[in-house]
């Protein structure tokens, strides 16, 4: 494997970190820049090609281990680990609630599963998912609460929980975005975009652990060892680029809101069908 190849990883995985949890689809972009440009499965082979596109991803749901730990520390009560348990008056998010949240996906993931993966992982489906995502995100902003009821994530009830999950469910079309649905469904529900985008980070680990290992172990015949320094530079630099949008998406969502992001979708849906179609 020379030089080139593992720029290409390199590449990927900066494409999947800076566009995993920014509400823009890392999907879609890994669809357009690799089946279009870099064409990985040329010279990894379509399923070793599918495996290094889990393993990056698994990079990016480090990264927000990484950026939340506290958080889930918490959620999982490891912090009460060999201490005495008080009640805290301060409302806290709960488990219970980040799983009422996954079911919907859940559900919905396992049923149409192959027909997603047969029928909808193509330029022209992605390009119909990056244009709707965006008309989602641009109705969100426009009927956003002022003053909304959840200004943080902690502050979420049972049923904005649920009310996010299944608005989740848009986002198994390719190029939809799952984190465009769940910032835009919550910021509809009455959270702050803020507390939409915590809550849609931590529902990500989950579902995309999940996801990445079923599919890992799925695709675990295909790993080859002559592709291990490909699959290592596609995960670094996952990691780190999802590390950096991450933390600069989170500071900057509650001040630019969605339609920029929902701009230049539509901006990028336009010039790729003007390229290649």
């Amino acid at each position: 494997m020379d030089i080139f190849e593992i720029i290409k990883a390199v590449i990927l995985g900066l494409v999947e970190g800076l566009t995993e949890f920014a509400p823009v689809s890392s999907t879609g972009h890994m669809i357009i820049v690799d089946d279009m440009w870099l064409k990985s499965q040329e010279f990894l082979g379509k399923y070793t090609a599918n495996t290094f596109k889990v393993v990056i991803q698994l990079g990016s749901i480090l990264a927000v281990v990484v950026v939340f730990w506290k958080r889930f520390v918490d959620l999982l009560g490891l912090n009460r680990i060999g201490k005495k348990h008080v009640d805290s008056p301060q409302q806290r998010l709960k488990l219970s609630q980040v799983i009422v949240g996954l079911i919907p996906a859940g559900v919905f993931g396992f049923l149409f599963e192959d027909f997603i993966d047969e029928h909808l992982f193509s330029t022209e489906t992605v390009l119909i998912g990056l244009l709707l995502g965006a008309v989602l995100m641009i109705v969100a902003d426009r009927y956003a609460q002022k003053d909304p009821a959840a200004k943080t994530v902690d502050q979420i009830t049972y049923r904005q929980a649920l009310s996010v999950g299944l608005i989740q469910c848009f986002s198994l079309w390719p190029g939809f975005s799952r984190s465009g649905a769940t910032i835009s469904g919550g910021v509809l529900m009455g959270m702050s975009h803020r507390a939409a985008a915590d809550f849609t980070f931590i529902m990500a680990v989950p579902i995309m652990a999940g996801a990445s290992l079923l599919s890992l172990i799925k695709n675990w015949e295909y790993f080859s060892i002559d592709a291990l320094p490909f699959f290592i530079a596609g995960f670094i630099s996952a990691f780190i680029f999802a590390l950096i949008s991450i933390k600069f998406f989170l500071e900057l969502i509650d001040r630019i809101k969605l339609v920029p992001f929902a701009i230049y979708r539509i901006v990028l849906v336009i010039i790729i069908y003007i390229i290649f179609f």
